[in-house]
Order: C-alpha cells, then structure tokens, then sequence
C-alpha cells in the first residue's frame, strides 16, 4: 500500500529545466512499474517516461534527449529530470505506480495498468 505525491512544478521559461519529485509513503515490494505521465488532450493520460523494476527506462519519443527518470530508493522517490522545456511540454504531470508481471507492459508507458497515481504537479513553461 503506498500513497504518491508530487512536487516540483511551477513556472519556468522556454530552454530552462524542472525536476519533479514523486515522494512515495509506505512499503512496497514486487516487480514494481513507475511513470510518469502529463495530462494531454486525449482520453488517457499521456506517458512521458517510465521505469521499470530491473531499472529499464522508456520515454517518448517528444521528450528523448531531453527527460530524464530516475529514482532513490534511499529516500523512496521517483524524479523526473526535465532539460530543455519547450512551451509544448506544458501540462499537469503525474506520477504512477503499478506492479508489471504481465508481460512487460510496463515500456509501453500507458496508464491502463497503472492502479495508483499521485494528485498531479503543474508545469507552465512560457515561451
């Protein structure tokens, strides 16, 4: 049982950086998926990276080269390093956690599979 909460967002210019923060409380074990997601214009929640249980990360392709997720085991949170924002990249950003023993879905970074997500950090970037 975990409970995720984000941080990190807020204003920043065209070419600047953010890094969000997915603070996670409680224990967890498994073969463990993270996301991390932005609300986009669509029926479902667009993915932008996600890192899987063995350290295998995928990201989209708008935002390869330029995000980058990790995470601390130590302090029990996932980060989403963001370089070279673009106005584009605006959007509510959430982190996702999920349990990936289904045959590797957790690459395809879609929301469907994952079953708890935090309440969203807004990014602004203006141009």
């Amino acid at each position: 049982q975990v409970q995720l909460v984000e941080s990190g967002g807020g204003p920043v210019q065209a070419g600047g950086s953010l890094r969000l923060s997915c603070a996670a409380s409680g224990y967890t074990y498994g073969r463990i998926c993270m996301g991390w997601f932005r609300q986009g214009a669509g029926n479902e929640r667009e993915g932008v990276a996600s890192i899987a249980d063995d350290g295998t990360t995928t990201y989209a392709d708008s935002v390869k080269g330029r995000f980058t997720i990790s995470r601390d085991s130590a302090k029990n949170t996932l980060y989403l390093q963001m370089n070279s924002l673009k106005p584009e990249d605006t959007d509510m950003y959430y982190c996702a956690h999920g349990y990936d023993y289904g045959g590797g879905w957790c690459m395809t970074v879609r929301p469907t599979k994952f079953s708890l997500w935090g309440q969203g950090t807004q990014v602004t970037v203006s141009s």
